[in-house]
């Protein structure tokens, strides 16, 4: 499955090799409880977002393809400092091993 990212005009397709997955993270609240706009720095980085690109999978030792569980339009949850973030205008996309991803929500 690929994700196409439109930048500088151009169009870039990013396919996910191996076990790793594209994820688009859902995006943090702006405001506190109590109204308060918070900073940037102060905001929990995201642990949740949706499927958009799935690799092949892993391939073992033994030279077996295991197949993801995940597929593209799953919810996730993932570990908190997983992956690499990749930001296309407002969006930002996290590239993870499909063991960094620690549940899918139903």
């Amino acid at each position: 499955m690929l994700l196409k990212i439109v930048a500088n005009g151009g169009t870039n397709v990013l396919k996910p090799l191996g076990d790793r997955v594209i994820i688009e993270t859902e995006k943090e609240e702006e405001k506190s409880v109590g109204g308060i706009v918070l900073a940037d720095n102060a905001k929990k980085k995201p642990q949740a977002g949706t499927v958009v690109a799935v690799g092949d999978g892993r391939v073992l030792d033994n030279g077996t393809k295991v197949a993801p569980v995940v597929k593209k339009g799953d919810k996730v949850m993932f570990d908190k400092y997983a992956g690499t973030e990749i930001e296309d205008n407002d969006q930002t996309y996290l590239v993870l091993h499909e063991k960094d991803i620690v549940a899918i929500v139903e």
